[in-house]
């Protein structure tokens, strides 16, 4: 596993979900779970969109489980898997 792609992903992640939910990027640490970010569905859905974007990959046919999508840290290293 290569940790510095990962930190980028998740710097990538932070940067986007900062965006999104109008907060400071240095208030969210990987392994913030994203639940208790205030995520709504619609949000949420931004996000997924953004990974496909951004990371060129089909979240659809990826087969992630909630339990990927805990923290930022666990969406991160799946993201680093599928590329």
């Amino acid at each position: 596993m290569n940790n510095m792609a990962i930190e980028n992903i998740e710097e990538r992640l932070i940067e986007e979900i900062s965006v999104i939910l109008s907060i400071d990027p240095s208030m969210i640490i990987p392994d913030t779970q994203l639940h208790s970010l205030g995520l709504d569905s619609l949000r949420f859905v931004e996000l997924l969109v953004f990974i496909e974007k951004k990371f060129n990959v089909n979240l659809m046919e990826s087969g992630l489980t909630r339990e990927d999508f805990r923290t930022i840290r666990s969406l991160a290293t799946c993201i680093n898997k599928m590329r």
